[in-house]
């Protein structure tokens, strides 16, 4: 008798063509205002208890990304649907209950926690604001079970923050975001800012709790070493778009996006001798103000060929659960490429 197979998890957030323009200003003598294309055109689904990395060079969009789904800024178009409900067009004071199913760990864990609060104020704002606590006797059980699921002792609630370390920073960071019983936790380069040894207590943590309370999370780094050790799928970005998603193990075993496969040689292997072929991309990074036509990888692919360079290419799959945006997973691409 065969086993009936396990139901496959439930979307959490849905991200459905996901655009946030910045306008720039007017030009002199009557020029049209030029338009910065941060995020243009993202589309991705998160599902509970699910890890999704956004990848990519600094300044590709990933922090934008995070802060439109959070509605720091608003979207300029597109649909951001949390569990069912769109949210990305709600008025402030709707949407104001349903921030605590998404909160947000910041990249710098000093600023991003006000320094004139103590511990205890800081952790016990949300909990207050979503009124999740019945009486002061449960604020101080919720306040204490908090400290003790990021491995911070009990009397660190009266402390400031600049008594903290870096890493003891991002742990209230960490607990902060967990005191308003999110569902998904955007982890916006929540590691970067930290040394290697306190990165991998923090990674750690990071995966327990997941595991302990079915989190789901959008880890947002640059780090793929980091990515690799705790992220289920990855979402490559460059200029604002998705290039190649998938599943962690055909990501980094069978890139199929020339952009991917370059991100990933640049990769130290922990093992002494070992090495692997460098892709080194030529070029900078081309303006998001003035996109290249057709493949935005284009300018910088050493296998780009001419309809890369007029014909955008569409996220279409190579293999289960794996898209990729390139022309050269066409069976039509030239065998010569230019």
């Amino acid at each position: 008798m065969s086993a009936t197979p396990a139901p496959a998890p439930r979307t959490l957030l849905e991200v459905n063509d996901l655009k946030k323009h910045f306008a720039l200003g007017g030009g002199l003598f009557g020029q049209s205002k030029r338009v910065l294309k941060a995020v243009d055109g993202l589309s991705f689904t998160v599902a509970r208890g699910e890890t999704l990395s956004l990848v990519g060079e600094s300044g590709c969009g990933k922090s934008t990304v995070a802060k439109a789904l959070m509605r720091l800024y608003a979207p300029t178009a597109g649909q951001v649907v949390l569990d069912g409900r769109r949210i990305d067009d709600l008025s402030p004071g709707t949407l104001r209950p349903l921030r605590r199913h998404i909160q947000m760990v910041f990249q710098d864990p000093f600023s991003s926690l006000n320094p004139r609060m103590r511990v205890r104020a800081i952790l016990a704002e949300p909990i207050r604001n979503f009124g999740l606590a019945r009486n002061k006797a449960d604020l101080e059980s919720r306040l204490a079970s908090l400290m003790e699921r990021v491995g911070l002792p009990r009397e660190a609630l009266g402390r400031f923050p600049h008594e903290f370390s870096g890493g003891q920073r991002q742990r209230i960071g960490i607990a902060r975001a967990l005191a308003a019983e999110p569902d998904l936790i955007i982890c916006d380069e929540a590691v970067s800012a930290l040394d290697v040894s306190v990165k991998a207590q923090i990674v750690n943590l990071l995966r327990e709790l997941q595991r302990e309370l079915d989190l789901a999370m959008l880890f947002i780094s640059h780090d793929l070493a980091i990515v690799e050790h705790m992220t289920h799928r990855v979402a490559v970005m460059y200029l604002g778009t998705i290039v190649e998603i998938g599943p962690r193990r055909d990501i980094f075993l069978a890139p199929k996006h020339p952009y991917t496969q370059a991100l990933l040689s640049a990769v130290p292997i922990p093992e002494p001798g070992a090495g692997r072929t460098r892709i080194v991309l030529k070029g900078d990074v081309p303006s998001p103000i003035n996109p290249p036509s057709g493949c935005r990888f284009h300018t910088r692919c050493p296998h780009a060929f001419d309809r890369c360079r007029t014909e955008v290419p569409g996220l279409d799959p190579v293999g289960a659960g794996h898209f990729a945006a390139c022309h050269l997973n066409d069976t039509a691409v030239p065998a010569q490429a230019a």
